[in-house]
């Protein structure tokens, strides 16, 4: 596939692994992006994952026509792009690694060497001059990892973006890109928000014609329309002003309280999310958390604490840096329930939250009482945050 008649994208799809970076789950698969800069100089942008070195040298052969590249450029040392930095080394003796000086002890770490005669390092606003192009770094340091470096090709408009604007799956830009770059930006990204705030405002000042990730498409119609859903999603705030259910339950009657009070939202005219913790991904639970402007949380009491599926999801909703959002409270408890108090002490260490006034508590299982509370609670989201009804 041509980016313009220079640059070539010679990456490998996986559509093998089950659960990219032992967690994730990616049903319709993950590419590995690699790409061929075609100038009077010639360079690599990143390698592949371990396991498919061979067909990406040998993509990469088709696409330089036999040549030895001069530079292999590496802005990010996790090994799904970087495994094949040996390989490549070892095919072209003659090759120059181009990298963040960051970049080499990590290099040195994952393969046994750095190639400490074969290499450039390369601060934020450096350069490499390709003949026919120049590449601009800027260095992103933590989106996500220290040594992350991108590059820009200043003649036309490409930016070769790292792990930003990745997305999960092989399909082509055409297909949906933003519920799997969501999934991707918040269970890998999400934390590093205010960093990938600056690495925004750097990129605001380029004439970006054309995104190259590291994984999904090149993005190449409507930049505008990634950078600022990046925008939200780096300043943590929601995306809509949707509701997401999350829940579980033991024996059934938290389930049915959440599937009630999601019904009760819908017939008020809002977009209602629900997920099942103990069942779904939860990677895709986490990133609705985010999307959507108000979170409710149903769980049963356990153990004098909460379930153990809901402890892991507002843990990973915290690790990520989740603010900003409204919460609601429906517990479940035969004897003494208090997950409500739990969930929310929880969430109170989390910036910008608003707490519903209204909390529905399940003895055992619904009754009038807990419906009209329910209702209550229904009544109390569907009117302004922090106003009345």
């Amino acid at each position: 596939m041509e980016i313009n008649e220079r640059i070539k994208y010679i990456g490998v799809e996986d559509r093998t692994t089950d659960l990219f970076e032992g967690q994730y789950p990616v049903p319709d698969g993950i590419t590995y992006n690699s790409y061929f800069i075609d100038g009077e100089k010639t360079a690599v942008m990143d390698t592949v994952a371990e396991g498919f070195e061979e067909i990406w040298l040998e993509n990469l052969k088709k696409a330089s026509g036999g040549r030895a590249p001069d530079y292999l450029i590496v802005q990010h040392m996790e090994p799904d792009h970087s495994s094949g930095i040996t390989a490549l080394m070892e095919t072209f003796p003659e090759t120059v690694i181009v990298s963040n000086a960051k970049s080499f002890p990590m290099m040195k770490q994952f393969f046994g060497e750095d190639y400490p005669d074969r290499r450039i390092a390369v601060g934020d606003g450096d350069s490499l001059d390709l003949g026919s192009c120049r590449l601009e770094f800027i260095t992103a340091p933590m989106v996500h990892w220290p040594e992350v470096t991108l590059a820009y090709d200043s003649t036309d408009g490409v930016l070769f973006s790292a792990d930003a604007f990745g997305r999960f799956g092989i399909s082509e830009q055409d297909g949906e890109w933003d519920g799997e770059a969501a999934r991707y930006y918040f269970g890998i990204v999400g934390k590093f928000g205010s960093q990938v705030k600056k690495l925004l405002d750097r990129v605001a000042g380029l004439n970006v014609t054309a995104i190259c990730p590291l994984h999904g498409p090149v993005l190449k119609k409507d930049i505008g329309h990634y950078t600022g859903l990046y925008g939200k999603w780096a300043s943590y705030q929601p995306e809509n002003d949707g509701i997401f259910i999350a829940y579980t339950s033991v024996y059934g009657n938290t389930k049915k309280a959440a599937e009630l009070f999601g019904k009760s939202l819908e017939e008020k005219g809002r977009m209602v999310i629900s997920a099942d913790l103990s069942r779904c991904d939860m990677s895709q639970a986490v990133s609705n958390a985010f999307r959507c402007g108000t979170l409710v949380l149903a769980t049963t009491t356990y153990n004098g604490d909460i379930f153990p599926p809901m402890r892991e999801f507002i843990s990973a909703l915290k690790e990520r840096g989740f603010r900003n959002r409204r919460a609601a409270f429906i517990e479940n408890g035969t004897w003494a329930p208090r997950s409500a108090k739990v969930m929310e002490e929880m969430l109170s260490g989390c910036p910008g939250m608003e707490f519903a006034r209204t909390k529905v508590t399940l003895m055992s299982a619904l009754t009038d009482a807990s419906e009209e509370a329910a209702e209550a609670l229904a009544q109390e989201l569907c009117g302004a945050p922090g106003g009345e009804n």
